[in-house]
């Protein structure tokens, strides 16, 4: 009988929050083969076993610091959406996702691991990434965004701003490429 997961007490969820931090860091800045477990953990103020707790191996973990970026990326949209008109959340949004490639990239090395250990940390990527357009682009509707443009679409357009931008002297580029690709979302009827 399986039971649905208890919420993490209040320091365990710091501890979680603080080893996907750390790990972040670690496995995007460095050799993901030179990034120790034990550096993680301590990077993150706490013991090995504190680690081994919440992720019983080094692919979970690693697919974890995948996921909370991309869940983080997601759940940014309606947030945006609360504070900035819907052109301004989606433009913002933009942003974020190219951020977001730049760690994927920075975790290549390491998500190679977790693939070759028979992960797929990619599995939900797609369809999160679009439900999160899909309620930016609705949003937009009535302050002048397109509506005939497919999430998908999007998508692929800000993928290949982000592959551009991979080296960091382009970030400023790719603000200017997300903003003509703004105007191509404004209706111009």
């Amino acid at each position: 009988m399986n039971h649905p997961a208890r919420p993490l007490r209040a320091d365990a969820q710091r501890n979680r929050d603080r080893l996907l931090e750390a790990a972040l860091k670690a496995f995007s800045t460095g050799a993901a083969e030179e990034v120790t477990l034990e550096r993680v953990a301590r990077d993150a103020g706490v013991g090995i076993g504190t680690l081994y707790r919440h992720f019983p191996t080094r692919e979970a973990l690693i697919e974890e610091v995948y996921r909370a970026e991309l869940t983080r990326l997601c759940d940014s949209a309606p947030r945006l959406l609360a504070t900035m008109p819907p052109p301004a959340a989606l433009r913002a949004w933009m942003d974020a996702f190219i951020d977001y490639s730049a760690t994927k990239r920075g975790l290549a090395e390491a998500l190679r691991t977790v693939i070759a250990a028979g992960g797929q940390p990619f599995a939900q990527s797609r369809t999160s990434m679009e439900a999160a357009l899909r309620t930016l682009l609705a949003a937009g509707r009535d302050s002048g965004v397109r509506q005939d443009v497919e999430p998908y679409d999007v998508m692929v357009a800000m993928s290949a701003v982000s592959l551009w931008v991979s080296e960091p002297d382009r970030r400023a580029q790719a603000g200017r490429v997300l903003d003509l690709l703004m105007d191509g979302l404004r209706y111009h009827g």
